[in-house]
This record gives structure tokens, C-alpha cells and sequence, in this order.
């Protein structure tokens, strides 16, 4: 991975391993098992055409019910996934967990819209490398997931009202490399930010790795701009200042000067490391404040630790000038900040963990 980052001088390369996929038309991936479904959520649609014409390509969930989208025996890694549902606002009413060889614990907890980088319950293109998501909330993400003994993929629904769900799992079974790590993912809220304080991004991670993505969502609380937090990791002990500082969250996000062209204002745009994908302006009646959301995936340049990371950002803007010779100042901000962090350990599982998600904390309001 670290020789071939895009993955394609490998793609030429045979290998011994074998393919398989998990989809609700074949929900073990055994081969030669798919579409052999007599009953399912496309029966009555397929009519008389019988078996093997659509018969089970969706899942229902009911409240409170948590569905194992799939079980896999290693070793092998999961190479793609793709998924959509019913409606579109389970987005931030369902939570995605991966649990890797048998540990108890979530390596990924996340809400499913956020995992995808849609957390306001409203589909934005994203076309980057490694996450996808297309019309009408397609997504797909293509972060290798190794595992040597077992993984596991679960969604629970915490909502009042059922979700139907349609998805694919598609993954490699063979021999995993013995540097390879596992795939983790955690998510944050701070609704708000207390005034004058940091989001925390990711916390309590101990182990060898490297840091791979962020996606914020970010609900502005205050007028003017909102964007000048850095972020800031503080890695392998450090304690009161951080190893590696930005300048400032647009600056993060590859973008420059508020994101504001002259004369359109703030201007999307999706490439394949980072993007500002998404831009929710007011409607003057009940969408009354602007949100955002945006992704940076460190591929090319994965920030590695050997013993612990801490990622915050500051909610920070800027205000009039207040005796300071200056026609502004910096100014702390108390806006909605979600975070989900990517990351690769060397542990399947960690002991120190945020809360799970439940539907107060991911609601979109």
C-alpha cells in the first residue's frame, strides 16, 4: 500500500485469493448461493417471474432492532461497500458497527450517513477515492478492511419507524499481510461547542497506526465567518501543545479564504483527498442557520503514531476589530460540530471509546 497508493500498478498483479460478496440476495456470500431467495421485499414486485428475479434485494429493520449485515471467516479484507436506504433521514437515525476477529468492541461505531460523509440527512455528491456517494444517496466506500479471523458488520436502527435497507459487501478471502492494520472509525458530537473551548475529533487511542480521514458536519451558530479553527494532532505523548498544527479548518480542508469565490459565495467542490461537498444555506422560515460538510482523507499522507493520538479543532471565527488595530479579530465560536475520524491500529479493538451514538445525539435539528 505504501509503494501503490491509488492501488492501480497492483490491479495487473494475479493473486491467490478468491472473491465473494454479501448482498440480500445472498446474505452468507457462499459461493454459488446468490439469488436463490423464495421470499423477500421484491417477492411481490417479481410476480410470477419466480425465483432468481429480484426476490430478496433488501432488508427491513425494525425499531430498535440491530441487523447483522454480514459474517465473514478470515482472513481476507472487505474491498467495497455499497448501500442505500428508506428514507433518506435513517442516514442519522441508524449506526454502522465493524467488528474485527471476534472482538467484542466496535472497531467502527458511526452513524450510517456520517460514515458516508452525509450527515445532515440531505444527499450531497461526494467523488473522492476511497468514499463515493451518488444520486439519489448511493454510497459506497472503498477503505481496504483486513481482518485475520472473523469479521462482523451490524446496523441498528434507533428510530421509531422502520428502515429498509439494500446493500452490497463485497470482499477478498486469502492471506492478510502480516503489517496490515484494522480499519477504525469513531464519531463525536459537540452540540454545541462550549464558547471558548476545542471539538475533540478522536481521543483515548493507544497502539501503532496512522490517522487516514476526517468528515466534519458543521452547523454554524454564530454570524460571520465560522472557519478559522486548527486542527491539531497531538501524537505519542504529546501533552499540552500538538506535533502538527494547521492554520485553519478551510485551510485543512484544502480549501483558501473562506471558501468564498467573489461575487458566488461559498463554492462547493469534491475531489478525490478533500472536499467542501456540501453547502446547507438558510431558507428564512425553519432551515435558519448554514451548514456544511466537508472530508479530508489522508491517502497520500496518512499521519502515523507509534503509541497514542488525540485530534481536536477549534470553533473559531471572526469578529469586528475591538482595539486591537485591526478591522477584525479572531473570535471563539459555540457552533454544532460532528466529527468522524478514520484511522488504521494495530488492535482490533480499543478499550477506551466515546459514547455509542443514539438518537438524541445524531439528531439533525
Amino acid at each position: 500500500m505504501l509503494d501503490d497508493p491509488t492501488g492501480l500498478q497492483s490491479l495487473a498483479r494475479r493473486s491467490s485469493r478468491v472473491s465473494r460478496s454479501i448482498s440480500a440476495e445472498n446474505r452468507t456470500g457462499e459461493k454459488g448461493r446468490g439469488a436463490m431467495a423464495t421470499e423477500g421485499t421484491g417477492a411481490r414486485a417479481a410476480g410470477a417471474l419466480g425465483q432468481g428475479w429480484k426476490i430478496s434485494p433488501s432488508i427491513s429493520i425494525a425499531p430498535g432492532e440491530t441487523a447483522v449485515l454480514g459474517e465473514i471467516d478470515g482472513p481476507g479484507v472487505i474491498t467495497h461497500v455499497w448501500c442505500t436506504t428508506a428514507p433518506h433521514r435513517a442516514w442519522r437515525s441508524t449506526v454502522l458497527r465493524m467488528y474485527w476477529d471476534g472482538a467484542e468492541a466496535p472497531a467502527v461505531e458511526v452513524p450510517l450517513g456520517d460514515f458516508f460523509c452525509q450527515g445532515w440527512n440531505t444527499f450531497s455528491q461526494v467523488s473522492s477515492q476511497t468514499v463515493a456517494v451518488n444520486p439519489n444517496g448511493g454510497f459506497n466506500a472503498y477503505w481496504p478492511m483486513p481482518f485475520r479471523a472473523a469479521a462482523r458488520l451490524t446496523l441498528e436502527n434507533v428510530s421509531a419507524e422502520d428502515v429498509i435497507l439494500y446493500y452490497q459487501i463485497d470482499y477478498e478471502l486469502g492471506d492478510v499481510a502480516d503489517d496490515a492494520a484494522y480499519l477504525h472509525a469513531q464519531w463525536r458530537r459537540s452540540h454545541p461547542v462550549p464558547r471558548g473551548e476545542v471539538h475533540t475529533v478522536l481521543d483515548g487511542v493507544e497502539g501503532a497506526g496512522h490517522y487516514v480521514g476526517t468528515y466534519l458536519a458543521w452547523g454554524v451558530n454564530d454570524p460571520g465567518w465560522w472557519g478559522e479553527g486548527e486542527l491539531k494532532f497531538y501524537l505519542d505523548g504529546d501533552d499540552e501543545f500538538p506535533t502538527i498544527c494547521g492554520t485553519g479548518t478551510e485551510d485543512y480542508f484544502g480549501g483558501a479564504w473562506n471558501f468564498d469565490v467573489p461575487g458566488h459565495g461559498y463554492t462547493t467542490f469534491t475531489t478525490p483527498y478533500l472536499g467542501l461537498h456540501q453547502v446547507l444555506r438558510p431558507d428564512g422560515l425553519y432551515a435558519s442557520q448554514q451548514r456544511f460538510g466537508m472530508y479530508r482523507w489522508h491517502v497520500l499522507d496518512p499521519v502515523r503514531f507509534g503509541a497514542d493520538l488525540r485530534v481536536t479543532v477549534q470553533s473559531l471565527g471572526i469578529g469586528p476589530g475591538h482595539h486591537n488595530g485591526l478591522p477584525h479579530r479572531y473570535r471563539p465560536t459555540s457552533d454544532d460540530i460532528a466529527s468522524t475520524a478514520l484511522f488504521y491500529l494495530d488492535t482490533p479493538a480499543l478499550t477506551r471509546r466515546p459514547p455509542a451514538p443514539d438518537l438524541m445525539a445524531m439528531e439533525v435539528d
